[in-house]
């Protein structure tokens, strides 16, 4: 696994062993950012000096790209002990911790937000139907705002939560989801 585009295009990331973390395929994650860079709804301006949130962060790949790509600082959310080594191991690799934040919790009990973020990615574990409580609890706690655009990462079947998509595609067994607040 590695970054695929901007400055830190190629750098090498770790991940914790085992099955515990599915960290999100390179092309998902080209995908993703293909469409926020060139979908009628995206832009490449969007990232420029971007607050972004990584919740459900695993390795913190979806953060780390964005970071390589222009956004001005990335907060990780994370809770499983193995993958929070292996994100801050990435964050120091990287040499982004200027611009970073790592907080060691459950999406589903984040602490309030010191302001909202522009782009959210969310990338839950499969089968669990976490997304819905996910998003109502960042926005309760202020990590959203109008405006914020949120990524998905979820398993094929899965609930969203009731808002308007903007795009909704599948990648193999995942499937990525796109709506804004």
């Amino acid at each position: 696994m590695r970054i695929i585009g901007g400055s830190l295009r190629g750098r090498a990331l770790a991940a914790p062993p085992g099955q515990s973390t599915r960290p999100t395929a390179d092309r998902v994650r080209q995908a993703i950012f293909d469409m926020l860079i060139h979908a009628a709804w995206g832009g490449r301006a969007l990232l420029d000096d971007a607050a972004v949130l990584d919740a459900f962060a695993g390795t913190g790949a979806l953060g780390l790209e964005a970071l390589s790509r222009g956004a001005g600082h990335a907060t990780f959310m994370e809770n499983h002990p193995a993958a929070l080594a292996a994100l801050r191991a990435n964050v120091q690799k990287c040499r982004v911790e200027d611009r970073s934040r790592v907080i060691a919790a459950d999406v589903l009990v984040a602490p309030p937000a010191p302001s909202p973020s522009r782009i959210v990615f969310l990338d839950p574990p499969y089968g669990r139907d976490l997304l819905p409580r996910a998003v109502a609890k960042l926005a309760d706690g202020g990590w959203l705002a109008s405006g914020t655009l949120i990524f998905a990462e979820i398993g094929r079947g899965e609930a969203l939560p009731a808002m308007r998509l903007l795009s909704d595609r599948a990648h193999g067994a995942a499937r990525i989801a796109v709506w804004r607040v």
